[in-house]
């Protein structure tokens, strides 16, 4: 059973594959890189062992086996998603028991690229270990049983984030906090490293880091032979334990999570409306500008697709807080960082819509009417969060004077986006995640040529606006008052200019586009 399924995953990969050539280029890149990141792995653990003496193979064997791991668990979220080729949600409606299902998924893990990769690497690590014979012996069944937690505890992480029957709040409270907590991984880490460096010597920390590792479940596993190697049999037995009971633990909370998941059918939960009760659209203006705002805003203030984007806008000031202080150039710009963000929200604004796009072609809408109502309503979340943001920083830093060149750097770059996007949904569609989805699941049909696309229209709002950025980041350092006003007069003059320039040639381009677009979004595989 588990041969048939790993065939049909391999034949889906294969036809995909084929039908989507840009699709086949990023899966040789990615290969390309496994056999890199895999080649410059084996040589590190080739210089260690022929050069390194038993406490600094310990070290780099327990260091690099917990790296793995926390790769396994972060990696897929951060970089790649969570591959749904086959996942639980497709194995429910055949009849196959829990165990079997997990049985099915475990083994899809480990013959994916990452797993055959890891795998290879672990093995690898048995070249540490040749000057002590019995510690090389035992690496190899704890290099298997440290694969394997990376396996269970990455199909764990797969499982709480994506879902699968549960509640669907739930679910996006905790896609949207393992989010922030993946977005301050690297603050984190560059702060402990600070620490690490002022508290006497990177080594030492290294090695002070691997020996509380070594006892907990992220390197107990690949301590054992270490210990071993010592002749510490006592306590190599006791990490070994831990690692055995590290796997039966996430095996068990796999298995209670995906039993809750197919079991447990969605709650459904009902809702009392008032009659009469419009909401948003009984307080915008009637016709079509005032309904698509009122439409457009509700997804700001109610999809989590959109509320994502506006979360991680503030933390932009706290990353840089985190990194570089609250002294430094980079905190009193974050506000134009964050506004990156929030010019490209709406690049591919009509895939969101989904088949419901159908319901505006209906309409009978005017193509300019549809772009300044989605502007409207992204503008309405959008600038106010902007200008709070750059008031409250600049405050902080002390530099309030520099507030209006921070405006005028962001609320022009800003402006802009919604200009240039108004554009680019007229013409860009690209498979989304289905409301409540996970935000780290992998969505069938993204292709490679559909991320460029988000740095083309990246480039254009740069490019558009980097008259007003320029100026306020001139202003900001050369803390110029005069010049940031300027900065800012700029900024919304360049923003009204690409606005009315994207409404009017976005408006006339989705008149011509829109059945073509609703065709392209119907063809997208279903998530």
């Amino acid at each position: 059973m588990v041969a048939t399924v790993l065939r049909l995953r391999y034949r889906v990969l294969g036809n995909t594959l084929m039908r989507r050539p840009w699709q086949l280029v990023g899966f040789c890149f990615g290969i390309l890189w496994a056999l890199m990141l895999l080649g410059t792995v084996v040589m590190g653990m080739g210089s260690a062992a022929a050069f390194g003496d038993l406490p600094i193979v310990r070290m780099v064997a327990v260091l690099g086996g917990s790296a793995l791991l926390l790769g396994w668990i972060v990696g897929p979220l951060l970089i790649a998603g969570i591959d749904t080729t086959v996942d639980a949600a497709k194995l429910a409606p055949f009849p196959l028991s829990t165990r079997q299902v997990m049985t099915i998924l475990t083994a899809t893990g480990f013959t994916g690229i990452p797993g055959i990769a890891a795998s290879i690497a672990a093995l690898a690590s048995v070249i540490l270990w040749v000057r002590w014979p019995l510690a090389a012996v035992f690496a190899v069944p704890c290099a298997a049983l440290g694969v394997l937690t990376c396996v269970l505890a990455s199909r764990l992480a797969s499982a709480l984030t994506t879902g699968l029957g549960g509640n669907r709040r739930g679910t996006e409270l905790i896609g949207t906090v393992v989010l922030i907590l993946i977005i301050f991984l690297g603050p984190i880490i560059t702060g402990v490293l600070a620490l690490a460096t002022d508290a006497g010597g990177i080594a030492a920390q290294l090695a002070q880091a691997g020996a509380i590792l070594a006892w907990t479940p992220f390197g107990a596993a690949w301590d054992v032979p270490a210990q071993l190697a010592a002749g510490e049999i006592g306590i190599a037995a006791l990490k070994l334990l831990i690692a055995l009971a590290t796997v039966a633990v996430l095996w068990l909370g796999w298995r209670r999570a995906l039993d809750r998941a197919v079991v447990t059918p969605p709650r459904q939960t009902a809702r009392s409306v008032r009659s009469g009760a419009l909401g948003l659209f009984g307080v915008m203006p009637t016709g079509g500008v005032g309904a698509t705002w009122a439409r457009a805003l509700t997804g700001w203030l109610r999809d989590p697709r959109y509320l994502r984007q506006i979360i991680v806008v503030p933390l932009f000031p706290v990353l840089f807080a985190f990194s570089a202080g609250i002294d430094g150039f980079m905190f009193v710009a974050s506000p134009i960082f964050g506004a990156f963000i929030l010019c490209i929200a709406g690049y591919t604004d009509v895939s969101y819509d989904g088949t419901a796009f159908a319901s505006v072609l209906s309409s009978g809408i005017r193509g300019r009417a549809d772009r300044w109502g989605r502007i409207l309503g992204a503008a309405s979340v959008g600038i106010p969060l902007t200008i709070v943001i750059a008031v409250v920083i600049t405050l902080i830093a002390g530099q309030i004077a520099a507030l209006p060149a921070v405006l005028g750097g962001a609320l022009g770059l800003q402006l802009v986006g919604y200009g240039v996007t108004a554009v680019s949904s007229a013409l860009i569609t690209t498979p989304v995640a289905a409301p409540g989805d996970s935000p780290f699941k992998t969505v069938p049909g993204q292709t490679f040529v559909s991320g460029l696309l988000v740095f083309v229209v990246l480039g254009a709002c740069g490019v558009l606006a980097s008259p007003a950025v320029g100026l306020s980041i001139a202003a900001i350092i050369g803390g110029s008052t005069a010049l940031g006003w300027v900065a800012l007069a700029v900024g919304l003059g360049v923003g009204a200019a690409v606005i009315a320039g994207g409404v009017f040639l976005g408006g006339r381009t989705l008149e011509q586009t829109g059945s073509d677009l609703l065709l392209r979004i119907k063809a997208f595989p279903v998530t």
